[in-house]
């Protein structure tokens, strides 16, 4: 059996930041190392402890506002190895954009709603420690539904059934997982993967495709704005 996450829990919240503790040790994969209550705490608990990843609120003392994705891109540029998953009540892209704009490798943006999915919260931590990123699929969602509508949206090329695979890689699924989660076979999800690719212009090279492809409606929301 491999070892559990390492984590940090970030949360002005007693009662919910407690009730995450117990939630994710109760999974049996995550080893809960510290609980917060501020961004500063979570600084100093990171330096010191050195967790696999770390969960965290956007929102704490003492201002109530970005302190989340603040202490999350400052955990990426000095503890790499460290993944981050911050959670918001907020699905609005513009906070998406802003955790990720300088960069996206090992952070995670999910809705507080996501909470109450054990499965998909673990799943974050995993992909985020792994270097890979995860955006919720509200979202993308609210992303499709704008953008879509737009004749010049790159979103306009994509059929309903691509739609459908980029959501399952908004959460950060191996095409297995996206096998499974649209009773597809392997094969026509990665036909659909590969137009996705083609119809969005990603390059061969640079960061992941999958993460660009959810970032490139992210980016694109933000130029209308």
């Amino acid at each position: 059996m491999p070892d559990p996450l390492r984590v940090v829990v970030a949360e002005d919240n007693y009662l919910v930041r407690e009730g995450l503790r117990r939630l994710l040790e109760d999974s049996g994969e995550v080893a809960v190392l510290a609980c917060v209550g501020t961004a500063t705490e979570l600084l100093d608990a990171v330096r010191r402890l050195g967790p696999d990843a770390v969960l965290t609120d956007i929102r704490m003392p003492p201002t109530h506002r970005m302190e989340g994705i603040e202490a999350a891109q400052a955990i990426r540029a000095t503890h790499p190895s460290t993944g981050v998953v911050v959670l918001s009540q907020h699905s609005e892209e513009s906070y998406a954009l802003a955790l990720f704009e300088s960069g996206s490798a090992g952070l995670g943006y999910l809705l507080k709603d996501r909470i109450g999915d054990l499965e998909d919260l673990v799943h974050a931590l995993h992909e985020v420690c792994a270097g890979g990123s995860v955006v919720d699929p509200q979202i993308v969602d609210a992303l499709v539904r704008r953008r879509s509508r737009g004749a010049s949206s790159p979103l306009a090329a994509l059929s309903p059934r691509e739609l459908d695979v980029l959501r399952e890689m908004a959460l950060g699924r191996t095409n297995a997982g996206i096998e499974r989660a649209l009773y597809l076979s392997a094969s026509t999800v990665e036909k659909h993967v590969n137009a996705i690719f083609t119809k969005l212009a990603l390059p061969e090279a640079g960061v992941h495709r999958r993460v660009a492809a959810v970032l490139a409606f992210l980016e694109n929301s933000a130029a209308l704005d």
